[in-house]
């Protein structure tokens, strides 16, 4: 759901500006490694306004609302491109890595995003949860970004320099005002991200659609300029996880007054991505065929909207901190005391169906046995009025139930040794 109609942002920047977000709970999943849970998947995060102390170099102090930044497990940086173009892991000339974060940022003149490989240090600057950071750990994790070329190529607006020291190399300036915004997110900034598995094709579709946003800019010689309303990172991701048939597209560049009451902001956008996911009124036959983007998802790329580890962490800035403070806020773009983000997001947080990865897995199977049970023949559907599409409706019928068996099957228990051996003539 879009709150950002009706001004209801401007109401919020005055209701919900004043408490520090505790960015504790409910923390990062236990157990197996996320490369297991899901070959791909796409992350999404809402992370904290960032407050760093003075006499670090460039003094960064970022507003309530926060930032937000995309990860993509199985897309990497293409060698021969830079950190402006990324390719799918497994084709030829792609660099090694886990994955690719993204991360757009109003200082870039000749790109929208910049591309950082490996989850570790892009979200968490290869630190642990509980390692300090320290002056010294602050400059090595700018170290390990100018080692990667994260900015090789990439050209920065004239004015990110107004600040900088006389003498000062360009490039050391650069790092200093791009560090916890493009990398190394939680040395200094708090987050909340929404993790949403997906299959080989549609991560190629992400990729092909990440790619174009970026070719004018590094092709043609267009200048980038972020847009708060018009424009920004929120919608660069959101509009990537369309390509993949999540939701549908959020415009950009549409005209001023629609733009300023309908544009997305962090912290709104990870709930509403989360309740998208979990979202079991497309698991009706009708509601899913009636949904545009999950039609195409069940048709174009073979996924079910509910599906299995799709999942929720946090975690706080490093901590202690000497570089940056570690009170921070993260606000919802709503009325604290009308509207309803609050309320869906203690919700969020306290589902261990949310967060768990095998509490995950136990509740999708439960939901497809149960929408599988509800099954209805084809033919009683076609006698009731309303349906849109009519002609089509039997296609998503067979589609959606031929992958929901599959995924009943898939997730029943295997049998047991003493069950197979009692079964054996």
């Amino acid at each position: 759901m879009r709150f950002g109609r009706l001004l209801a942002p401007w109401l919020g920047l005055w209701l919900t500006g004043c408490a520090m977000v505790d960015f504790s709970r409910p923390g990062t999943p236990a157990g197996q490694p996320l490369a297991s849970l899901a070959s791909y998947f796409a992350e999404f995060c809402a992370v904290s306004q960032i407050l760093q102390k003075p006499g670090f170099g460039a003094t960064v102090r970022g507003d309530i609302g926060g930032h937000s930044v995309f990860f993509l497990n199985g897309a990497c940086r293409a060698a021969h491109r830079g950190q402006t173009t990324i390719q799918l892991c497994d084709e030829p000339g792609a660099e090694p890595a886990d994955g690719v974060g993204l991360s757009m940022n109003a200082h870039f003149r000749n790109a929208k995003w910049v591309a950082t490989p490996g989850r570790d240090f892009f979200l968490n600057g290869n630190l642990a949860p509980d390692q300090p950071l320290t002056r010294a750990g602050h400059a090595a994790v700018m170290a390990e970004a100018r080692r990667l070329g994260l900015y090789d190529g990439v050209e920065f607006h004239p004015e990110v320099f107004a600040d900088m020291p006389a003498g000062m190399p360009r490039e050391e300036w650069v790092q200093q005002v791009s560090v916890s915004t493009d990398y190394g997110i939680s040395l200094g900034r708090g987050r909340f991200c929404a993790r949403v598995p997906v299959n080989r094709a549609q991560m190629a579709s992400m990729v092909t659609f990440l790619n174009a946003q970026n070719a004018p800019y590094r092709d043609h010689g267009e200048v980038f300029h972020w847009n708060l309303f018009k424009d920004n990172c929120i919608h660069l991701a959101h509009n990537a996880l369309a390509a993949a048939g999540l939701w549908p597209e959020w415009r950009t560049g549409r005209p001023w007054l629609v733009s300023v009451l309908d544009f997305p902001v962090p912290r709104n956008e990870f709930v509403n991505l989360m309740q998208r996911v979990a979202d079991v009124g497309l698991l009706d036959p009708l509601e899913l065929h009636s949904d545009a983007a999950a039609r195409r998802a069940l048709l174009d790329y073979g996924q079910l909207p509910v599906r299995a580890g799709a999942l929720m962490e946090s975690r706080p800035p490093q901590q202690p901190n000497e570089v940056y403070e570690t009170g921070l806020k993260l606000i919802f773009y709503d009325a604290e005391f009308v509207g309803p983000y609050q309320g869906w997001f203690d919700a969020i947080q306290a589902d261990p169906t949310q967060y768990e990865p095998q509490r995950n897995r136990a509740w999708v199977a439960a939901q497809h046995r149960l929408a599988l049970a509800r099954r209805q023949p084809l033919a009683w559907w076609l006698r009731q009025p309303g349906i849109p599409d009519r002609d089509r409706f039997a296609v998503t019928y067979h589609r959606f139930y031929s992958l929901l068996e599959h995924a009943v099957a898939a997730a029943a228990p295997a049998p047991t040794a003493l069950h197979t051996a009692e079964a054996t003539p």
